[in-house]
């Protein structure tokens, strides 16, 4: 990864944070346990589905380029 876009998926992660503790109710946030288990809930409900479909749909872009030679 280059410095420059280690420095933007800094930028994006301090935003996807501020999004999500928002959206997290505060009792949840109130120890180590806590914030884990919100974090974790949050990642797979709102951003892991996304980065698969973009990577599912990056493979397929891929496969077609390589078959359609």
């Amino acid at each position: 990864m280059t410095p420059e876009q280690e420095q933007a998926l800094q930028e994006h992660i301090q935003a996807i944070a501020k999004i999500l503790y928002e959206d997290t109710a505060p009792e949840k946030l109130t120890s180590l346990a806590g914030i884990e288990q919100a974090v974790r809930s949050q990642m797979q409900k709102h951003v892991m589905p996304k980065v698969g479909v973009f990577l599912s749909k990056r493979l397929q872009e891929q496969q077609q380029d390589t078959n359609g030679d």
